[in-house]
């Protein structure tokens, strides 16, 4: 080996000599370098300055065995470049000058013509270092070419082919130093910024550099192994997490904790190339390049660099490792989709993915996704539906990263189909339902979940919510009715199509009905029993009035443990008990169901206590199982919009009518049927009712003074309540009637003239509409006349018109309004005055007007009526001379002659005034 002096220690000068005699001895080898150096620096190592000689500090820091420190000032139009490390050395030396040697045996940068990128800003270059300096220039080149009498075409040099020694040492604390004289033109500060934004992608691409420093700018790599073995790397305010796999390092940016994909970047081999990538982490990897380092050697190998992504990415936070699978795409370059396929693969074939229980993570072809999945929905999915994965990558947003590992997704229909066959507690299944909502957005997945499980109150599980009813009914089980369990109801199912019931809805369906019917059919103990609880239960939540009649037929038993029909029986105690006929047909209800269900359930459904009322819309016949009905329902004009009746009337006992109408009206649904005089209960209790030994229609009420003196007063406290079912002012039966005719010729009785006149105008008015004739009633011998006697009929006379009330004297009167003389004559069968009595005045008189007599004036202003028309003749004192049934002269007050004249006297016109306005 040569032996360097001390003024040239890496013996330059015989470099020199033996290059300069390589290109006088061939021309060519001349032109060859020249060309190659200008090539590499045009294309190869264009704008690669810092970044070739940031390779060489980090090959010199490594091979020393320290962290790498390099330092980039300027001073004047001088750039330096100092770097600590393994200093310059004879071969190294000798690699500068040569274009296709390098003295490297590892690190990067085999090459050693990266340093030719210096010349890409400079001519004159020196190299600094604790064991020797060198300097280039081109311009003593050119001279020494010049001295040689060699040319080149285009009067290029190559610059770094011939070497000078320097003896200018490095900075004290730097190993090496680089010093660049920036060629004219261009800008070093514009170079220091560029070089700033390089430092901090070399300090990731070179581990063996520490730091870097542009001028006052200083960027420090520091690291820490996180928990989850990771490498964090820390420049400034910049953080990465990095896995080093064994082929490649990988990184990813990390700000508050959260990754941020890289997208769009280049393969770092180890610094950065040409070789386009699109992967979400920065990938720095040991890779055969060409010379320029810019592009890989075709065909070279790179699927292996992937080998261990997927522990990178299984290394990240459960919600985040999506971020690191590749965006699906086109790739930006061959090398790109080679290594995106590898990713993928490696991804498809290793655990990596969350599961949703916590549990192992997941490989993507166990794996399973359901958008929208959150951790309620997975933990109630938990061994339902196998390998879900974490819900944080169950988004929408993820759907594209998760399909091109092929994690299979599962939709809500997917989802009901693994439940089916689940036996749960109703309480499990309400979380799930809980759970579901959020997914549930449209007619579409409300659609997807049609399969649904449901458990239902009897214990059964259900497929489908359509067929289920919703209820706040509490425990209550119908086998007729799909009612969803109490503990699993919950507003999805309404969404999905389940019903909502209340127990009104429930007490109507027509299904209870044929459930009851099915029972009488067939009855059985435990059958009744069952039944009887949900219909009790039920009725214990409506109002009594909801409850439909036809519930009267569940059978419930009573004290002997007979099953009979509820409107059957009668409460513990009941009060009507004590007024029905001994051999009722009522038995009572077990003592036991009053006491688990309470009496008002059991009244409602017809249980009795008092008596039961009978309410129906829209009757249209006699078809209530009433007493009588019919015969009523004829009394009645049209059909009534609602029949209220009470039940039973007909079981009462004869001798405790007393007791039952103080029932009746103590209760207000039965009094309220006491006061419609045309309803059902009213009429029966008129006609059949007996107070005493005499039926309610024949008393009248006490103030009723009407037939006062004819009928007997009822005296019992509660009248006032069921005065509608006494006798009125009219009579609307025959047998009223013939009391009435009876007792008003019975000498006993004591009747005053208003009440005789009374009963004999209400017998006219019945007698005239048909509500009594001749056949339905036995006349006495006898009537009453004004005078309160009974007179014989044949000796009776009916004033039909009013002047002749007169002539007749008051034991033979019969009075009543004019317009019904001629019926009560004819029911009567006695006499009409007019008819067997004539009679014309005995002396003369003033004939006059009506108009002409103040005292005719005055009566008609004071009672309000008309002045006739008639012939008015004014007689001081007036006599009627009586032919027929009445004979003799008798003195009146006026008189109607039979040419229709009026005869009266100065007193006799108001009478006669409103006398003939009667009869007009």
């Amino acid at each position: 080996m040569h032996v360097s002096d001390t003024a040239d220690p890496f013996g330059t000068a015989a470099l020199r000599d033996g290059l300069v005699a390589a290109w006088r001895s061939s021309p060519t080898r001349l032109r060859e370098d020249v060309a190659t150096e200008a090539d590499l620096v045009r294309t190869g190592y264009r704008d690669r300055v810092l970044t070739e000689l940031a390779q060489n500090a980090a090959d010199a820091a490594s091979r020393a065995g320290i962290p790498g420190t390099l330092r980039v000032w300027r001073v004047g139009t001088c750039l330096h470049i100092a770097n600590t490390g393994a200093p310059l050395d004879e071969t190294g030396v000798q690699a500068l000058t040569a274009l296709r040697a390098s003295s490297k045996t590892g690190g990067v940068g085999r090459f050693g013509v990266g340093f030719t990128a210096v010349l890409a800003i400079s001519d004159e270059v020196e190299v600094r270092s604790r064991t020797g300096s060198v300097r280039f220039s081109a311009a003593q080149t050119r001279d020494v070419l010049d001295e040689h009498g060699l040319a080149v075409p285009d009067g290029s040099v190559p610059t770094l082919r011939l070497a000078w020694p320097s003896t200018t040492p490095p900075p004290a604390g730097s190993d090496t130093e680089v010093v660049l004289d920036v060629r004219f033109g261009i800008d070093a500060e514009t170079l220091l910024d560029d070089f700033r934004r390089e430092a901090i992608d070399l300090l990731l691409e070179l581990p063996a550099l520490q730091t870097i420093v542009i001028d006052e700018d200083e960027f420090v790599r520091t690291e820490s192994v996180l928990e989850s073995g990771l490498r964090e790397l820390r420049i400034g305010d910049h953080y990465w997490w990095e896995h080093r796999g064994a082929s490649a390092r990988w990184l990813v940016p990390v700000v508050d904790g959260v990754v941020r994909p890289v997208g769009d970047d280049v393969l770092r081999a180890p610094t950065r190339s040409d070789e386009e990538l699109s992967l979400p982490a920065l990938v720095v990897a040991d890779v055969p390049m060409q010379p320029d380092r810019r592009r890989m050697l075709p065909g070279a190998p790179v699927e292996h660099l992937v080998q261990g992504y997927a522990d990178f990415v299984a290394s990240l936070p459960g919600d985040q490792r999506l971020v690191l699978v590749p965006t699906p795409g086109f790739a930006r370059s061959e090398v790109d989709g080679r290594i995106r396929e590898a990713l993928f693969e490696e991804l498809r074939s290793n655990r990596w993915l969350p599961a949703a229980d916590g549990g192992d993570d997941l490989s993507p072809d166990r794996a399973a996704a359901l958008t929208g999945l959150d951790d309620a929905l997975a933990e109630a999915l938990d061994e339902v539906v196998p390998g879900l994965i974490s819900p944080a990558l169950c988004s929408p947003r993820h759907a594209a990263a998760l399909a091109s590992v092929d994690v299979h997704r599962i939709g809500l229909a997917r989802v009901a189909d693994l439940l089916a066959g689940h036996s749960r507690e109703p309480a499990w299944w309400h979380r799930l339902y809980q759970a579901l909502t959020p997914l549930v957005v449209d007619a579409v997945t409300a659609e997807e979940l049609a399969a649904l499980p449901v458990p239902l109150s009897d214990g059964r599980t259900v497929t489908g919510p359509r067929t289920t009813v919703l209820h706040d009914l509490g425990s209550v089980t119908l086998p007729w009715v799909r009612l969803v369990h109490p503990d699993a109801a919950h507003p999805l199912l309404t969404r999905l199509g389940a019903g909502t019931v209340t127990a009104e809805d429930l007490l109507g369906d027509p299904a209870l009905v044929a459930a009851i019917d099915d029972v009488h059919h067939d009855p059985d103990d435990q059958s009744a029993e069952d039944l009887a609880a949900v219909v009790l239960t039920l009725v214990a939540k409506v109002p009594a009035a909801a409850v439909p009649r036809e519930l009267g037929m569940l059978l419930l038993p009573d004290t002997e443990g007979e099953l009979v029909p509820a409107d059957e029986l009668l409460l513990p105690d009941a009060p009507l008990a004590e007024v029905l006929v001994e051999d009722s047909p009522f038995g009572t209800v077990d003592e036991g169901l009053v006491e688990k269900y309470g009496a008002d359930a059991l009244h409602a459904i017809g249980v009795g206590w008092g008596f039961t009322v009978l309410r129906a819309e829209l009757p249209t016949g006699p078809d209530h199982d009433l007493p009588d009905e019919d015969t009523w329902w004829h009394t009645i004009g049209t059909d009534p919009e609602t029949l209220v009746a009470v039940r039973d009337l007909d079981l009462v006992d004869e001798t405790r009518w007393d007791r039952a109408l103080a029932l009746l009206a103590a209760e207000p649904d039965t009094a309220a049927t006491l006061t419609d005089r045309d309803g059902y209960t009213a009429w029966w209790l008129r006609n059949y009712a007996v107070l005493g030994d005499q039926p309610l229609g024949h008393l009248r009420y006490v103030d009723d003074a009407a037939f006062e003196g004819l009928l007997d007063p009822c005296t019992h406290p509660d009248a006032g309540a069921f005065r509608a079912c006494l006798a009125g002012t009219g009579i609307d039966d025959p047998h009223l009637a013939e009391i009435l005719l009876d007792r008003l010729a019975d000498p006993g009785r004591r009747p005053d003239p208003a009440a005789v006149v009374a009963a004999h105008a209400a017998l006219a008015r019945a007698y005239a509409t048909g509500t009594v004739d001749l056949d339905s009633v036995i006349l006495p011998a006898g009537v009453r006349s004004l005078a309160g006697t009974v007179v014989d009929a044949a000796e009776a006379l009916v004033a039909d018109l009013p002047w002749f009330a007169s002539v007749i004297p008051a034991d033979r009167l019969v009075v009543v309004d004019d317009a019904a003389a001629a019926a009560l004559a004819e029911l009567l069968d006695i006499a009409a005055a007019s008819a067997v009595i004539s009679g014309e005045p005995t002396g003369p008189g003033r004939a006059t007007t009506w108009r002409r007599e103040p005292d005719a004036v005055l009566a008609s202003v004071a009672s309000g009526l008309p002045l006739p028309a008639r012939p008015l003749v004014v007689h001081e004192q007036l006599a009627v001379r009586c032919t027929g049934a009445i004979t003799g002269d008798r003195e009146v007050p006026w008189w109607v002659d039979a040419s229709g004249t009026v005869h009266c006297t100065r007193l006799g016109l108001p009478g006669a005034l409103a006398g003939l306005s009667r009869s007009s």
